[in-house]
């Protein structure tokens, strides 16, 4: 049982090892399980002598824990005067858009991110083009293209495009002042090929000049490396608390892996869930106070 804790201990460890290797943020995403089970097994060993190999991976349990649930707690909301962004992977098999459009249109945001755009489900941007009329789409590799959309309009030669690789950027002439808004669909990450298109996403998420928003599915929980990297590269951070988003094993296991980032530092902010709406992915609906 000791081999199985140091074994156990070690996949905790490997999981903030993803600026190394891919496989790091792999482990990451079942960090919270890796930790119950040390906390578990950690305890079963305490109950033996010499005591503090099981107090040991008893608390490295609870370190990994921690900052996971200090996470998942609530935010407050911020104050009235706010951009409100709303945040979807539409799912390629979308059949009926209606109920998502109409869904939009009620909570008006300022701001739209969107994945999985194919020809069929781009009738959502088509839904929203008099409330939203700024509007940028970008092809990607994968499942359907990523786009965003924005109340305000877009500044005249900002419209960027990662082809093939899953980002869609424009600035556009906010109240405030120029913002970028960005969407951003990531692959699965090891095997897959979520590190190398991080690499090269990195530089030009980096060339943002201001300050940016970016909505996206990650395909990468909110410990990563990956969100800490692009986080670091935009001055962003993860607005509100964790949103558990995509269900999966029939709703019993959900992934925290569709986010919203915004500028860092500017005040109180906000995450919910949404409904599914036909997707497969709930939506994120972030508040953030408006850069000044």
């Amino acid at each position: 049982m000791t081999v199985l804790g140091v074994l156990v201990v070690g996949l905790l460890l490997a999981s903030y090892l993803g600026m190394l290797h891919g496989l790091g943020d792999s482990l990451a995403v079942v960090r919270p399980g890796l930790a119950a089970v040390a906390v578990v097994l950690g305890g079963l060993l305490a109950a033996a002598k010499p005591r503090w190999p099981g107090t040991a991976v008893v608390v490295a349990g609870l370190g990994a824990a921690a900052p996971v649930l200090w996470s998942s707690l609530p935010t407050q909301a911020g104050d009235g005067a706010a951009y409100l962004v709303y945040q979807k992977n539409l799912s390629f098999r979308l059949a009926d858009p209606a109920p998502l459009i109409a869904d939009i249109a009620a909570h008006a945001p300022d701001f739209v991110t969107l994945q999985e755009v194919t020809d069929r489900t781009r009738a959502v941007m088509t839904g929203l083009v008099d409330m939203l009329p700024a509007q940028h789409w970008c092809p990607f590799a994968a499942v359907g293209g990523v786009a965003v959309l924005s109340r305000w309009p877009m500044i005249a030669g900002t419209a960027r495009c990662a082809d093939g690789d899953g980002l869609a950027a424009m600035q556009v002439a906010a109240p405030e002042g120029p913002l970028w808004i960005v969407s951003i669909h990531l692959h699965w990450p090891f095997p897959y090929r979520q590190s190398e298109q991080l690499t090269r996403l990195l530089p030009m998420l980096a060339s943002l000049d201001g300050p940016t928003v970016i909505g996206g599915d990650f395909n990468m929980v909110p410990w990563s490396y990956t969100l800490k990297a692009i986080a670091q590269a935009t001055g962003t951070e993860r607005a509100g608390s964790i949103t558990y988003s995509l269900p999966m094993a029939g709703g019993w296991l959900t992934l925290p892996i569709d986010h919203v980032l915004v500028p860092q530092g500017k005040g109180p902010t906000h995450a919910q869930r949404l409904p599914l709406l036909g997707s497969d992915h709930h939506g994120v609906l972030a508040r953030f106070a408006r850069p000044g």
